[in-house]
């Protein structure tokens, strides 16, 4: 943006040189008409008139020149303001991004942990109703046996 801006008033600046150095020129000169029959003050007046106006653009481009020089610092003072405001932006959003993915990981650690637990539960659980079978089993292995004894006396 800047260098486009640049280009446009190196453009402007090169069209007010030409039109001076063409006003300035003998060429130009030579188009103001001069009538000997008018009076001297006419002609002289239009001399003047002439040197007016090429004083003017020439004053003119001093003023297009000094602002530029003027404004450049400013515009890059612009640029520099922008890209800073730009790199803030970008860090911050990477701040954010990053902020994201810890909490995501947090969750997922969480996730972990939780399903961690409950397989810990299931486990137990597991075990739990193994032994409880396992005594189950073995009272009711006792019951078979005492009715075997009860059954062996009863038979004697």
């Amino acid at each position: 943006m800047l260098n486009r801006l640049l280009m446009v008033k190196a453009w402007l600046l090169l069209i007010v040189l030409a039109k001076a150095l063409w006003i300035n020129s003998p060429a130009y000169a030579q188009m103001i008409p001069t009538n000997p029959q008018l009076p001297e003050s006419f002609q002289e007046r239009m001399r003047r008139q002439q040197e007016e106006r090429n004083q003017q653009t020439q004053e003119q481009l001093n003023e297009t020149l000094l602002r530029q020089q003027f404004q450049q610092p400013q515009l890059q003072q612009q640029l520099r303001l922008q890209q800073q405001e730009f790199t803030q932006q970008r860090q911050e959003l990477i701040r954010q991004q990053q902020l994201r993915i810890r909490q995501q990981e947090t969750r997922l650690q969480q996730q972990e942990f939780t399903r961690q637990q409950q397989l810990r539960i299931q486990q137990q659980q597991l075990r739990q109703d193994q032994q409880i079978r396992q005594q189950q089993e073995l009272r009711l292995q006792e019951q078979i046996r005492q009715q075997q004894l009860r059954q062996q006396k009863s038979n004697l």
